[in-house]
């Protein structure tokens, strides 16, 4: 019988989703390289490797789910080619092996450039970088025997979440009353996501066998401008909105020219220079659930910033 989920991860989505199937009385193995991750009484954090069959067999052993939250080493199309395949592949054929669905959380990387809202039936066919990663990951699951669930969602913000544009470059910052300043426009419209909405969506999939085999969009409240995220933070915290402005893509590409990390952050530059909104309401009416307003997000994110940076 299964009695237990298997999260992969201790990220900001992987440490949230075990935290709420914990806190829901579910019985969760995080598995990590170090053995890290949040504290629970039914979180049981294990040391080694998912990319490693015998690791991922053993802790599949009797489980509900897989809850597939790795990434990469390293922000760069070249790191993602050679280690994002690989470790899928092994962890669908550990899930098929155990009898158990994997549910991913995605990025929109694969939409590619685009012109009006996505929904779940706008093209996921972008070919190269970064984009195009995310286009083969998404079609090898789909090809996979192993049932699947992949959640996508815009770029994220939240408790727990550092590496992000909205994270621990923006909110710091704000409460700091220091500049702002952001890449591409203060004021295209862009899809933030909640990462405790994706996360609730993650767990939701993972128990219907109806929502296996999609595509799904985490449940994200309508795109604001960065301008409005950083207003939003600044009511949260009670603080000023600072002064703000923007990294224009054309610089960020100059400067990539000589400089890797910057290179492969311009790629993706795209989706801050025009409109990039997320369309979740099909499936949010599939998965019976609705975004957190942007208000309660901020405010969440503020309270937990201010406990990190007092600590």
């Amino acid at each position: 019988m299964h009695q237990h989920h298997v999260v992969t991860g201790a990220g900001p989505v992987g440490s949230t989703v075990a935290l709420q199937l914990a806190e829901a009385g579910q019985h969760v193995v995080l598995l990590t390289r170090s053995g890290s991750g949040p504290e629970h009484p039914l979180i049981e954090r294990r040391a080694g490797d998912a990319g490693r069959a015998e690791v991922l067999d053993a802790a599949l052993d009797g489980a509900r789910a897989l809850h597939h939250c790795v990434h990469a080493s390293r922000y760069d199309a070249a790191t993602w080619r050679r280690e994002l395949p690989a470790t899928e592949q092994v962890v669908l054929a550990a899930a098929g092996r155990a009898g158990t669905v994997v549910v991913f959380p995605e990025s929109l990387y694969a939409y590619g450039a685009v012109t009006g809202p996505i929904t779940e039936d706008t093209p996921r066919t972008a070919t190269e970088g970064k984009p195009g990663v995310r286009t083969a990951l998404l079609a090898a699951r789909a090809t996979s025997a192993t049932p699947t669930v992949s959640v996508a969602a815009g770029d994220f913000y939240g408790p727990r979440v550092l590496t992000s544009h909205a994270g621990e470059r923006m909110v710091p910052t704000i409460l700091a009353g220091r500049t702002m300043r952001v890449v591409g426009s203060l004021d295209q419209p862009h899809a933030f996501t909640y990462v405790p909405d994706l996360a609730a969506a993650m767990v939701r999939a993972a128990e219907d066998p109806g929502l296996w085999d999609s595509v799904l969009h985490a449940p994200t409240a309508p795109a604001l401008t960065q301008r409005e995220l950083v207003a939003a933070f600044a009511a949260a915290g009670d603080v000023p909105v600072p002064k703000v402005g923007a990294i224009p893509a054309g610089l960020l590409r100059t400067i990539g020219l000589v400089h890797r990390d910057t290179r492969e952050l311009a790629e993706m530059a795209f989706q801050f220079t025009a409109p990039f909104e997320l369309d979740s309401r099909r499936s949010e009416e599939r998965l019976g659930l609705k975004p957190t307003s942007v208000e309660d997000g901020a405010r969440a994110t503020v309270a937990w910033w201010r406990e990190r940076l007092s600590a």
